[in-house]
């Protein structure tokens, strides 16, 4: 049976659910499925186009690459482990990211035409761990609100699905 999670825009009460690609990412959706419930404040992307991300304390093992794009289609729930050289500094402070440790950016990508290049380091490839397989529509309708009107005061949280 599928490992399902619930991914959650808390403040405009909006979820999907994604299922875990345990054979595609297995280091990577043991190491999350582990550490959940995770969460923290809401981010819209920058340079990648249709994602929107939390950055939450590092958790598990060190995984690298696995099951890598960087050109995330719409659905796509990636992990990205930044060290603490790779992020801003002005941005870590804003987060209460550890300067040294960095953190995990766990991302959904809600719309086309991503594209993982950051003008400061480059290509940054994801690692694809889950699938949105429900109320894709909706999170994506939310996600835009995001970028469109704000996200302060929001939080996108991640959580198990319990069958």
């Amino acid at each position: 049976m599928s490992k399902l999670i619930r991914i959650s825009l808390e403040r405009r009460g909006v979820s999907c659910i994604a299922e875990l690609l345990e054979k595609e990412a297995p280091r990577t959706t043991a190491a999350v499925w582990d550490a959940l419930p995770l969460g923290g404040d809401t981010q819209h992307a920058k340079y990648a186009r249709n994602e929107v991300y939390t950055i939450v304390p590092r958790f598990g093992p060190t995984i690298g690459h696995e099951n890598t794009t960087v050109t995330p289609i719409p659905g796509d729930v990636c992990y990205f482990d930044f060290s603490g050289g790779v992020l801003d500094a002005a941005f870590k402070d804003d987060q209460g990211i550890d300067q040294e440790s960095g953190g995990i950016d766990l991302a959904i990508f809600y719309g086309r035409n991503n594209l993982l290049i950051n003008g400061d380091v480059g290509w940054v490839p994801g690692n694809v761990f889950a699938t949105i397989v429900e109320n894709l529509p909706a999170m994506a309708e939310a996600c835009h609100d995001v970028w469109r009107s704000g996200s302060v005061g929001e939080r996108l949280t991640y959580a198990r699905v319990d069958g």
